[in-house]
């Protein structure tokens, strides 16, 4: 078939003219993808994957919550053992004085300086358990309420608890007990004393393994996190090595179009000379 040359019609221009749009297009997209690194930027790149890809994020957000409420309950839990290990350590003193002050032999001097220096030793066991706050919570001083903290551990409702532990009042008892004589002294020793040490070694061990609980779930989540985000990468990160390729020859191609174009613009001219 005859090609028909004509000056308003020009079929090779618009070839070279689709041809440089679908180039310019697709120049475009890659473009995106290497200036953002992501492939399935938007609903038009890819309506259900990015979809997919909203959801995902969504949980790796809610994890990062939860993390950061676990996070906080471990705070609180270290300030509390930190606070009971220092009444822990002050109590082997305070057994020292107790015992010294059950001594028959001593002095009233000497039983008025160990008494002093007794009743300095619960004073500042009081000061341990003022001191044990993180975040406005105090899990050694309970009075009368409970100050158990519940924290989500996971996206399903799940919990993991911080028993509050009742120190304060021991502690008062033990401070209020009646050293004035041996006999009281070791009173003191077998009761107020003995219910001390006991609640103390209790919260250490329940406030270590709740931490510990804590800390495993912490890491838990961000294995979790990272294997959820290394699964969003692989649905919506770009291959930036296909995508420098793509972009190359791309380029190559634009530049061709545009020649190609140019030539078939001027194809009309050609018929100006039928007429010279």
């Amino acid at each position: 078939m005859a090609v028909q040359n004509s000056i308003n019609t020009n079929p090779a221009s618009f070839v070279a003219l689709r041809n440089l749009n679908s180039v310019n297009r697709t120049l475009d997209t890659i473009q995106n993808r290497v200036s953002t690194g992501l492939k399935v930027t938007g609903a038009l790149d890819d309506a259900s994957n990015f979809a997919i890809a909203q959801g995902i994020r969504g949980e790796l957000k809610a994890i990062g919550a939860v993390t950061q409420g676990l996070n906080n309950a471990k705070g609180i839990g270290k300030v509390a053992i930190a606070g009971a290990t220092g009444i822990s350590d002050l109590l082997q003193t305070v057994r020292q004085k107790l015992t010294e002050l059950s001594n028959e032999g001593i002095t009233t001097q000497q039983r008025d300086i160990l008494t002093t220096d007794f009743n300095e030793l619960l004073s500042q066991a009081a000061n341990f358990i003022d001191n044990a706050v993180f975040n406005g919570v105090n899990l050694l001083d309970t009075g009368n309420v409970s100050p158990d903290v519940n924290t989500l551990s996971n996206l399903t409702g799940g919990t993991l608890t911080l028993t509050g532990q009742d120190l304060r009042t021991r502690t008062l008892s033990l401070a209020a007990g009646d050293v004035s004589s041996a006999t009281n002294a070791q009173s003191v020793i077998a009761n107020e004393y003995s219910n001390l040490e006991s609640v103390v070694n209790s919260a250490l061990g329940s406030l270590g393994a709740e931490v510990r609980a804590l800390e495993l779930q912490t890491s838990f989540l961000e294995q979790i996190s990272d294997a959820t985000e290394e699964g969003l990468g692989n649905i919506v990160d770009a291959d930036l090595a296909r995508e420098s390729a793509r972009l190359t020859s791309k380029q190559v191609q634009q530049q061709l179009s545009i020649q190609t174009l140019g030539i078939a613009n001027q194809r009309p001219q050609t018929l100006l000379g039928l007429f010279g």
